[in-house]
């Protein structure tokens, strides 16, 4: 009992809520205060910069973060013009506003009256002009710090269509949209998550396709995220699910495609960008959406429903075939053809291992080497594929530790794993559930375990529209674009928004604007 209580006091000091941050005060009209006080807050960091400059006998400091500036764009677009110009006003107070209006030429100018902004806005890039005698600074965009360049997402490879996948600095994804979608109409909301990272999110939607009550509650979501640090888009997906939802498919979707969050805004979705990162989170997300590719709507109508086939049976393959493998060979082998009975029952006796056993060592191993081969430097990449080949194949089955058909199995379950990469993670998890049923109570334990897993996913919705929606509830309109893909002929003539579906709880509410 005493370890019980102190579970629970951990667990209740977690889910305590973090006191709100004190601000830290409004600008002084010293200018020696003000620099005092950046010093004092930054400490001995080597990064902080702050120049002292003399204009028209008024003392004034220009405070930049290194390495975040542009150099040549703060010197000729600041400092140059304020040393070479004629500034004009009696007081302290007239010359600062002369300057922010008459000389200063950087395109962003902001000025800011607190601590909490300057820190912000110098953190971000920006520079800040302080004058002595005035309570404000003029923050001025001169970013200039050094990012990837915008090419095509690794994970998101297309045969037709843009080879542009969105980048870690936020403001170029906010572009990457606005290029695509040139539509007043589309709004892109800042808000900072994070105590201390102050990390921007963006959030991305289409006014008057966007169901108003889904924004709201995005907002709502967004607002409780109550992290120290957000260093990635990962770190907020479990306060975009519904809290206590316990199924391995997640409801918020992900992509590093602009175009591919362009189609999904004009269906009245929401995007959700994160600064720092180049995966962006969209809501409501389907069950059909996982099988659904941008490719799709660039090649053939018939060729598209063919691929679209292929990855659900893909899906279905990588899913079912161990544990029906295992069920069946262990529990009803009489369902097998003679000739492949016959070469699974001489691997087993050869093997040393159950089939249950032999078949969850090698899913085992193969999830050991991906992981291998994802973390390990480039250069030794192609050492670990050899002793894999080497250790999984062709060794493994010679010495009588794996059988050929389990190998084959596990191979084939590997290869269509991969044809759907968003459905990775649960795949790799149901398969093994599906093995250890299989062997436990053969195709009834399957069955059991499918039921489970099909109630689970026709359970869930995502902000109040059904997750298997159009197949459950059933649309048939929208079944265009599920288990076939129709031509752009038939897709065009109406565009169905997600809050439309039947069975959304907002639709009624929201469909009538």
């Amino acid at each position: 009992m005493r370890y019980f209580r102190h579970f629970m006091d951990v667990y209740v000091r977690g889910k305590e809520k973090k006191p709100e941050v004190k601000s830290r005060g409004f600008l002084s009209k010293s200018l020696i205060e003000n620099v005092e006080f950046f010093k004092r807050e930054f400490g001995q960091t080597a990064d902080l910069s702050i120049k002292y400059l003399n204009i028209e006998g008024v003392s004034s400091a220009l405070i930049t973060i290194g390495g975040m500036v542009d150099k040549n764009t703060l010197t000729n677009s600041v400092m140059v013009p304020i040393i070479e110009s004629k500034i004009e006003g009696s007081t302290n107070k007239e010359k600062y506003e002369f300057i922010r209006d008459k000389i200063i030429t950087a395109a962003d100018q902001i000025q800011v009256s607190n601590y909490d902004d300057a820190f912000n806005m110098v953190m971000s890039g920006f520079a800040l002009l302080a004058m002595d005698g005035c309570d404000s600074m003029l923050a001025l965009g001169v970013q200039g710090f050094s990012f990837r360049a915008v090419s095509e997402p690794s994970s998101e490879v297309m045969q037709r269509g843009s080879r542009e996948g969105f980048v870690e600095p936020l403001m170029i994804n906010m572009t990457l949209i606005r290029r695509r979608l040139k539509n007043p109409d589309l709004k892109f909301e800042l808000t900072q998550i994070g105590s201390i990272s102050k990390t921007s999110v963006c959030i991305c939607y289409l006014e008057g396709k966007v169901s108003p009550e889904i924004l709201d509650k995005v907002r709502e979501n967004l607002s409780k995220v109550d992290l120290e640090s957000i260093m990635e888009s990962g770190y907020i997906l479990p306060y975009l699910e519904d809290q206590g939802d316990f199924s391995l498919f997640s409801s918020v979707g992900m992509t590093e495609r602009p175009d591919t969050v362009c189609g999904k805004l004009s269906e009245g979705r929401i995007a959700i960008m994160i600064d720092g990162t180049p995966n962006t989170l969209i809501v409501p997300y389907l069950f059909v959406e996982y099988f659904q590719h941008l490719d799709d709507y660039s090649m053939h109508p018939y060729f598209a429903t063919f691929t679209r086939w292929l990855k659900y049976a893909a899906f279905l393959l990588s899913t079912l075939l161990p544990g029906l493998y295992v069920g069946i060979s262990t529990f009803n082998p009489e369902i097998l053809p003679g000739p492949i009975l016959s070469k699974i029952a001489l691997a087993v006796g050869t093997t040393p291992f159950s089939l249950m056993l032999e078949t969850v060592i090698i899913h085992l191993i193969y999830e050991i080497m991906r992981e291998a081969g994802l973390r390990i430097p480039r250069p030794l990449g192609h050492a670990v594929s050899i002793v894999g080949a080497l250790v999984i194949g062709e060794t493994a089955v010679s010495s009588g530790l794996i059988g050929g058909p389990t190998l084959m199995v596990v191979a084939l379950t590997a290869i269509s794993s991969y044809v759907i990469p968003n459905l990775y993670e649960p795949i790799s998890i149901l398969k093994f559930a599906f093995i250890i049923a299989g062997g436990l109570l053969g195709i009834w334990g399957i069955m059991i375990l499918f039921t489970l897993v099909l109630v689970n996913i026709c359970s869930k919705d995502s902000y109040g529209v059904p997750f298997t929606s159009p197949l459950a509830p059933f649309n048939i309109f929208a079944m265009r674009d599920v288990l076939v893909r129709s031509g752009w002929s038939f897709l065009a003539k109406k565009r169905i928004r997600v809050q439309d579906l039947p069975g959304s709880e907002v639709k009624d509410r929201c469909g009538k604007r």
